[in-house]
């Protein structure tokens, strides 16, 4: 039988946790909770500079993005209003300039 999977730090979602007989406690930041309590942790989607984002808030493009299968460009400042995250390549969905878009988190900055 193999021993349970290791989670994620729940203050600071690192994985450089330490085993201890009761409890789990974080190499990084230095939290410390139960191991019955082991969280399911959704995944922390964070910005180009490491801001943790959250459904609703604003972002801003840090460079030039051309659209695939198409001529057009999302140039740098543009401003992606109330963005859900979603699961799977593109984290973000929001509208820029009206227009539905799915954004990489690594190209944006917290507005």
């Amino acid at each position: 039988m193999s021993a349970p999977a290791t989670p994620a730090c729940p203050a600071c979602t690192l994985k450089d946790v330490l085993v201890h007989a009761d409890h789990w406690e974080c190499a990084t930041c230095g939290n410390e909770w139960p191991r019955e309590a082991a969280p399911e942790s959704a995944p922390v989607i964070k910005d180009a500079h490491g801001t943790v984002l959250t459904e609703g808030d604003d972002v801003v493009l840090i460079k030039d993005l051309r659209l695939r299968g198409s001529s057009q460009v999302l140039k740098q400042g543009s401003k992606g209003k109330n963005i859900r995250l979603v699961d799977g390549d593109h984290e973000i969905d929001c509208k820029v300039d009206g227009t539905p878009m799915a954004l990489k988190a690594c190209f944006v900055k917290k507005a």
